[in-house]
C-alpha cells in the first residue's frame, strides 16, 4: 500500500536534473490541512518556541495541527509493547482519508525512509493535494521507531537525515522544511 507519487532521488545517486525546480513552482496547489504527530517526551521551551514560529509561518499556506503523544514509560523494559502502544495511539489519530507520511503521506518520518531533497518534499506536498486526501499527516516516531500498523498504513516513508535525530530536532527540521516546501511551491525567495 505504501507508495510515493513523486520522483525520489537517492542520496547515493546524483540528481539526474541538476538545477531542476519543483514541478509545481508557481502553480496552483491544493493546500491540505497538515497534522504533525510526534511521539516523545515533553518538548523543551526553546524548541517549542521555534516550532511555534514555523507553524505560524505555515498557517499562511495551510492549517497545521501539532499533536504530541507521550512515549509510554510503563513499557520501558519491553520495547515491543511500548512501540505497539505508541502505534495504537498514533493510529487512533489517523483518518482513512489522510495522506500519511511516516518520517523515515500519513507521511512516516523514519531513518530508514527515502531520502528527499527540499524540492522533492515540495513535490510530495503538491502531489498529496492531488490525491483526494482530506489531510496530510506526518508522523515522527518514539525512541524505538514506528509500529507495524503505521508502517503498513503509510503512503510514504521519508527520512529527514542520514543521522538519527531525536524527536525534538526531527520536528524542528520537519516544520522548517514544510515551510520551505510551501515557499518553493509558491515561487517565493526563501529557498536558494
Amino acid at each position: 500500500m505504501a507508495s510515493s507519487v513523486c520522483t525520489i532521488v537517492s542520496a547515493k545517486s546524483s540528481n539526474p536534473f541538476p538545477g531542476r525546480k519543483c514541478k509545481y513552482t508557481g502553480q496552483s496547489v491544493r493546500a491540505l490541512p497538515i497534522r504533525i504527530v510526534t511521539v516523545g517526551k515533553k518538548r523543551s521551551r526553546g524548541v517549542q518556541l521555534l516550532v511555534d514560529e514555523y507553524i505560524d509561518k505555515l498557517k499562511f499556506y495551510s492549517s497545521v495541527d501539532d499533536v504530541q503523544i507521550r512515549s509510554n514509560p510503563k513499557n520501558a523494559r519491553d520495547t515491543r509493547a511500548q512501540v505497539e502502544d505508541e502505534d495504537m495511539a498514533v493510529m487512533n489519530l489517523i483518518r482513512s482519508d489522510d495522506w500519511l507520511i511516516c518520517i523515515s503521506t500519513v507521511v512516516m518520518l523514519d531513518e530508514h525512509g527515502q531520502d528527499l531533497g527540499s524540492e522533492q518534499l515540495a513535490e510530495l506536498v503538491g502531489d498529496a493535494g492531488n490525491t483526494g486526501a482530506s489531510r496530510l499527516s506526518f508522523c515522527i516516531g518514539g525512541p524505538y521507531g514506528h509500529g507495524r500498523q503505521l508502517r503498513e498504513r503509510a503512503n510514504s516513508s521519508i527520512k529527514l537525515s542520514s543521522l538519527v535525530l531525536n524527536h525534538e530536532i526531527a520536528l524542528l527540521v520537519l516544520v522548517e522544511q514544510l515551510y520551505r516546501s510551501w515557499t518553493i511551491l509558491k515561487g517565493q525567495k526563501y529557498h536558494h
